[in-house]
């Protein structure tokens, strides 16, 4: 007999006495060492005290809810243990009937508010149904949580059915922040009100009908389109905040306090198409707050994903139907910041839709999306208010905001008479600050595509939308072109070649932007040293950007590399990475299926490259999520095919990949590499070099040990002290150049793959590629585990390009050891002082 049945069989035994706490303990040892399906094992737990008799009954009942009331849910095993006694003690009082006190079912719907869902949908509907008789009402957020429980198909029945057909408020549920706001404040906003939040409700399709417009306009006649506008931006803004009514989950579960109340979010996307309609013309506010809700609903979250595709598609739906340019630009911004799959599809259809409607392409609707922002000049803009002059300067990827009083001085903060006198103009302009910023950093990383896109501008047009706009200027200006083949920069107001002179040209003339391969090693070394000459911060590496050739070992391959196999990459962070820089990948998980590699389609070269991965160990409890993503992937060859051949694919745990082609045709073999135009081999390669200098576990300071068990110990120091990646070598040759001009330059010094640094406790050696140290005598490994935002040396040296981090750690690391008596953090004092 198992352990579980000897339980069942002394808790019927204690069903024929009176010992009421010794059947709470045996129940609560049923409900954490359960191991069946509730649907057959929990009537048989529930059968074993049917000798109880009704008096028993009702005390045990509310003994149970006590030790349910009493619980810790901060505490994992008894959340745990909570969750399966709730579900236990539900089963029991259905069983019970009318010998339970409905005292204590509203005690335990209380206790079940904190629950997602209810898994055994009948028992919550019966006791629901009971409390529901007795008050004529329910909690909302009882009610929420049997909507919850039909919603998402967690095994709802007709009980729950017929019940929700009765109990018809709130009309939302709570517990989210704006579905609060909505319901604290819909009483007063007029009759019509509750009509128009139904229509919402009814927002079923992926799209709006034209009937669901007409009736949605006649609603917004009656309340007035431009309350509506002004009130549903006030509960919009509350989209994404925390949950004011928590949600109880155990550990190894989805984190459904991050989720979108499924509920609720039918109605979230009602109305934002409502917005859409209530709008008129370039309306900046309107667009602002629906570019935000794309991105806070695609956020992800642990064991879901993104919070809610549905609702970013909405708010897609209505910036594709807002007129000016506002929202252009926002659907502009949004395609190189979104990587999730369906709503970039979402975007990419809008965009062609405007393109197709002003008769452009894509990418030069994309360029003429970009507002002004109302600058008046590349990266300025003024404001008055009053005797006060406001100054919006865009500085590198940053924004700066400077104010002068009234007697022309500057003042730090902003002066207390505009607060009080112009507080919409004043929000506005903060709004306008923010949108620059990230409008800054989604046209960086479009510039940063152009190498691959074969893009080729004329130069007036050119010289508008890239050179004298007011925004993305402030980033072309940074740049390298070619202008009729002539390569030049922007310096002293005006194009220069790298001697300093100046550059005319043609409004005809074709302009493109440069790129270090193919080009003279004396021209780029120039145009390092012309960045340097005028101190410009390139928005990304261009002069210093790394060119990748073949090697002699890709010349015997001939049609695959195995430049960057043998990896050991930290799989989510690599997946991230992959979907910034334009590649399509999905999260392997430890079960039996077919995966696809990393794939980046190149479509105006017609290829398609491959990062072929496979994922890392077979422990679920040490290689695994809780949702049974693989933690890691083993990295192995990058290929090229054309570009409409079948993909390859290969089992989760590795095993080969192969292509499966229907009808037994021959599958399409990989391009020979010789044969792939070097601009693309290299920014390919690029692109990996970057997923392995950022993902590799070889890059965590704390995995000296070799991680789980030890087993990634020796990659993890042929990684982390081993030879340099192109991207280390390009960072090697720059410090070689800069660190001169350090403030401690005479205590470093570069050494082979390390930046020297000698500190006055001891000398250490910083890895160039990994950023980790060793220190002298023995070369004894230092664990300095950097910021998540590690600046670039902290502003004690120029650097010609932004977004390198690890420099930034490198430098970090060498100005706080060259000072190493001066470091109070214990944990690295004590590694210093060990002798």
């Amino acid at each position: 007999m198992s352990a579980h049945d000897k339980h069942v069989a002394k808790l019927r035994r204690l069903a024929t006495g009176d010992d009421l706490a010794a059947i709470v303990t045996e129940l609560a040892w049923l409900a954490r060492h359960f191991h069946g399906g509730w649907y057959y094992e929990g009537p048989r737990i529930a059968g074993a005290l049917d000798a109880l008799p009704d008096d028993r009954r009702a005390r045990l009942a509310t003994a149970l809810v006590d030790r349910l009331a009493a619980g810790d849910p901060s505490d994992a095993d008894g959340e745990a243990e909570a969750e399966a006694l709730t579900t236990l003690v539900a089963l029991l009082l259905r069983r019970f009937g009318e010998a339970v006190a409905v005292a204590d079912l509203r005690r335990l719907l209380d206790h079940a508010t904190g629950r997602w869902i209810w898994w055994l949908a009948d028992e919550y509907a019966q006791l629901c149904q009971v409390v529901y008789e007795t008050d004529g009402t329910l909690p909302g957020e009882v009610v929420a949580v049997l909507r919850r429980t039909e919603v998402t198909g967690y095994g709802p029945t007709g009980l729950v059915r017929q019940l929700l057909q009765r109990v018809r408020e709130p009309v939302l549920n709570p517990g989210e922040a704006w579905s609060d706001l909505l319901l604290a404040e819909l009483p007063a906003l007029g009759a019509d009100w509750p009509e128009l939040v139904a229509h919402a409700r009814s927002a079923t399709s992926a799209r709006p009908s034209d009937k669901w417009d007409r009736q949605a306009r006649a609603l917004l006649d009656r309340v007035g389109a431009d309350l509506y506008r002004k009130t549903a931006l006030t509960w919009l803004a509350q989209v994404g905040r925390p949950r004011t009514v928590p949600i109880l989950a155990r550990a190894h579960e989805q984190d459904f306090s991050q989720a979108y109340d499924p509920y609720n979010s039918t109605a979230l996307r009602g109305l934002i198409w409502l917005l859409a309609l209530a709008a008129e013309g370039a309306d900046a506010e309107v667009a602002r707050e629906l570019g935000r809700l794309v991105e806070t609903s695609l956020r992800k979250v642990p064991g879901i994903g993104p919070r809610n595709p549905k609702v970013a598609n909405a708010a897609v739906h209505a910036l594709a139907r807002l007129d000016g340019e506002p929202a252009l630009a926002q659907l502009a911004r949004l395609s190189t910041r979104v990587t999730f799959k369906g709503t970039l599809k979402e975007l990419h259809k809008a965009l062609d839709a405007r393109a197709a409607a002003l008769g452009l392409s894509r990418a030069e609707v994309e360029e003429l999306a970009v507002p002004t922002y109302d600058l008046t000049r590349v990266g300025r803009r003024v404001e008055t208010f009053g005797d006060v002059t406001a100054e919006l300067v865009v500085q590198g990827a940053d924004v700066a905001l400077h104010w002068r009083n009234a007697a022309g001085r500057p003042v730090r903060t902003v002066p207390a008479a505009v607060r009080r006198e112009h507080p919409e103009r004043l929000r506005e302009l903060k709004a306008a600050a923010k949108d620059i910023e990230k409008m800054l950093a989604a046209q960086a990383e479009r510039l940063d595509r152009q190498f691959l896109a074969r893009r080729r501008w004329r130069y007036a047009a050119w010289r508008a939308q890239y050179l004298d706009h007011p925004l993305v200027g402030t980033l072309g200006r940074r740049l390298i072109w070619l202008v009729d083949g002539v390569p030049c920069g922007y310096a002293d107001d005006a194009l220069r070649t790298v001697d300093g002179a100046p550059v005319t040209a043609a409004d005809d003339a074709e302009v493109t932007i440069w790129h270090p391969i193919g080009r003279d090693v004396a021209e780029v070394l120039g145009w390092r040293e012309w960045l340097e000459r005028h101190a410009v911060v390139q928005p990304f590496k261009q002069a210093h950007r790394e060119v990748y050739l073949l090697t002699a070992a890709e010349e015997r391959t001939e049609v695959y590399s195995n430049r960057f196999a043998a990896h050991v990459l930290r799989q989510h962070q690599f997946h991230a990475l992959a979907a910034v820089r334009g590649w399509r990948n999905r999260l392997r998980l430890m079960v039996d299926d077919e995966y696809p590699p990393a794939t980046r389609e190149l479509p105006e070269w017609g290829l398609r490259a491959e990062y072929w991965v496979e994922g890392a160990g077979d422990d679920y409890d040490t290689g695994a999520t809780d949702t049974g993503t693989y933690l890691r992937v083993v990295t192995d060859q990058v290929r090229f095919y054309p570009l409409g051949a079948a993909e390859n694919s290969a089992h989760a745990g590795g095993g080969g990949y192969a292509q499966w082609i229907p009808g037994g045709s021959e599958p399409t073999g990989p391009l020979l590499l010789e044969q792939i135009p070097p601009l693309v081999f290299s920014e390919v390669m690029r692109d990996i070099d970057l997923f392995v200098g950022v993902a590799s576990v070889g890059n965590d300071p704390t995995w000296q040990d070799g991680g789980p068990e030890g087993r990634y110990r020796e990659y993890w120091q042929s990684y982390s002290f081993g030879e340099l990646s192109a991207t280390a070598e390009t960072r090697r040759d720059l410090l070689t150049r800069l660190l001169p001009r350090l403030a401690v330059a005479d205590r470093c010094r570069m050494e082979g793959r390390f930046l020297v640094v000698r500190g006055d406790l001891r000398t250490y050696k910083i890895h160039l590629g990994s950023g980790n140290i060793l220190m002298s005598p023995n070369d004894e490994y230092l664990c300095i585990v950097p910021q998540q935002s590690g600046s670039a040396g902290n502003g004690e040296l120029f650097l010609p390009f932004e977004g390198d981090r690890m420099l930034g750690v490198v430098l970090s690391k060498a100005l706080l050891l060259a000072r190493d008596t001066e470091v109070t953090d214990p944990t690295i004092v004590s590694q210093l002082r060990r002798r």
